[in-house]
């Protein structure tokens, strides 16, 4: 496969991790009641659809077709993050721990593309860039998640 098609076929499938994210953050608001998660997760959900623009512009620019939909894993992660949130009453600590399961999933899927060799220089720069700030959005749950006081 030529550079600019595994590029192409590498960005859709991180469009495609960013709506599997949108997908959940919105989610995530919908089943908690605070408005102090409602605002983090919506901003979450905001911070995806900018980086699902930025990937579709690259795509489009190495005259490409962007992906729609979600992966099939992100459907199994909603479905899961549906059956906690239904079993845990709603529980703050479960919402945010289904929260970082799938910060952990879109981490390992950038890290995933930025392995291959055959990836176009200036994608990899929005890419890794990406990646820089997902890591710091998935430190910020975990701490939420960890500084959860148990009633």
């Amino acid at each position: 496969m030529e550079t600019k098609d595994k590029t192409i076929s590498l960005l859709n499938e991180l469009i495609k991790i960013n709506n599997d994210r949108i997908e959940g953050y919105e989610k995530a608001a919908k089943e908690t009641t605070e408005q102090e998660f409602k605002s983090i997760f919506g901003n979450m959900a905001q911070e995806s659809q900018k980086y699902k623009n930025e990937l579709i512009a690259e795509v489009t620019g190495l005259g490409g077709a962007p992906a729609e939909g979600t992966t099939t894993s992100g459907k199994v992660y909603r479905a899961w993050m549906d059956i906690k949130a239904a079993l845990s009453g709603k529980d703050r600590k479960a919402i945010l721990a289904s929260c970082e399961f799938g910060e952990d999933a879109a981490l390992e899927a950038y890290r995933d593309v930025l392995k291959s060799d055959e990836f176009a220089k200036r994608s990899r720069e929005v890419v890794i860039l990406q990646q820089n700030n997902l890591q710091n959005s998935h430190d910020k749950i975990k701490l939420l998640r960890d500084n959860v006081k148990v009633l």
